[in-house]
């Protein structure tokens, strides 16, 4: 039957289908599966939240029109791949207070496990010499609903392909699109997103991407391990350095703890592919990030091994730059400019594996990437990587 497309939401020709299940049967397979369905959510914090759910037949995954196209949570068989967030959400932006003085409201809406972060800033809130907040923590695009959002299911091929746009824009100020694909084929453990960044104005535009992908219990725990092709790490700040020791380990839940970030530089291919792994304790089971360094150069592991009912949580956070303050980045040059009607892509991958054969592969996979090269360990904050 090849492919078909349905338009789930299109404010511009007035369409929004609150609910909507579309079956496929894949070709090879011989069964059925409810391969996309939106539906709408009700009720507290969740009110009016779009959830579109992807389903290939082996992964299942929640991406969030309403929340910039975020990825809520992902399910292989029996094993949740996402975090458990203090926030009950999916939260609706309308109860997220971005304009609040501290700059911190964004947190009030987190708990994806996939979270853009961008585009005007997407890092530390930025206060000016006043104390008056000038760039709100993370930026804004996560906060932000599609206007567009169109599913394509290909019963021959497998593939499933949903696509939605989502603009920042401001009366004088930036006019940014994205255009956010996600897909996925029948069968596959994995998933692939493409974003990419339009500039609709007549004048240059700089903006700054960051994706902030959040992994908590049960894959996260004690003596889980991060692996990558590191070649360069180094704390954030103090608070990191006293954890240099175990940057790429993982503790046992522990009440009151400080948050830890650390910033990296990868290996890569000749074509910039590089890749990432998160492992549990014993190998059975991790996910691998697939990400390339031309289009995302700096990497962040952040550390958040606080009590689970605290938002036990780790983050691998590819992105255009450092998640420093926009003003201290902008000063480095860590920002991405566009001209006039210009736009540019950006795609990341992610694989999940539930057997310890996979987990060996990917690992295997990193260690080709380092070729045997000692990643350099700077034991306290870099000097242009950190402020």
């Amino acid at each position: 039957m090849g492919a078909k497309k349905w338009t789930l939401t299109d404010v511009a020709e007035r369409v929004s289908l609150e609910e909507i299940a579309i079956p496929a049967t894949f070709a090879g397979s011989g069964r059925q599966v409810i391969a996309a369905q939106k539906r709408t959510l009700r009720g507290g914090l969740t009110d009016g939240v779009e959830v579109v759910r992807i389903d290939n037949g082996r992964l299942s995954f929640d991406i969030l029109p309403t929340r910039g196209m975020g990825l809520w949570k992902a399910w292989l068989g029996g094993l949740e791949i996402g975090w458990q967030s203090p926030v009950r959400g999916p939260v609706h932006p309308r109860f997220v207070p971005l304009a609040e003085p501290g700059g911190l409201g964004w947190l009030e809406g987190f708990d994806e496990l996939l979270v853009r972060c961008g585009l005007e800033s997407n890092g530390a809130a930025d206060f000016d010499g006043r104390g008056r907040l000038l760039y709100a923590l993370h930026g804004r695009i996560a906060n932000r609903p599609a206007h567009k959002v169109v599913v394509e299911v290909n019963d021959e091929t497998g593939e499933i392909r949903l696509t939605g746009e989502v603009e920042e824009t401001r009366f004088h100020f930036m006019k940014l699109r994205m255009i956010s694909t996600v897909v996925t084929r029948a069968g596959e453990p994995s998933l692939a997103i493409e974003d990419e960044i339009v500039n609709l104005s007549g004048s240059p535009a700089d903006f700054q991407l960051l994706c902030h992908i959040n992994f908590g219990l049960p894959l996260l725990g004690a003596g889980a391990s991060f692996v990558a092709p590191v070649r360069k790490v180094a704390p954030r700040d103090a608070r990191a350095a006293e954890g240099m020791g175990t940057w790429d380990r993982y503790a046992c839940e522990e009440a009151g703890f400080r948050e830890q970030a650390y910033y990296l530089e990868l290996w890569s291919d000749v074509r910039g592919d590089s890749r990432a792994l998160l492992r549990n304790h014993d190998g059975t089971q991790g996910v691998s990030l697939h990400m390339n360094t031309r289009q995302l150069p700096c990497f962040t592991l952040w550390k958040n091994t606080i009590a689970a009912a605290d938002g036990y949580v780790t983050g691998l956070e590819p992105g255009t730059n450092f998640p420093n303050a926009r003003t201290y980045e902008g000063e480095k040059g860590r920002v991405v400019r566009l001209g006039p009607g210009a736009r540019t892509k950006f795609a990341i991958g992610l694989e999940v594996h539930d057997n310890p054969a996979d987990v060996r592969r990917a690992e295997e996979a990193i260690q080709s990437l380092r070729a045997g090269v000692r990643p350099e360990v700077v034991s306290r904050p870099e000097p242009g990587w950190s402020p």
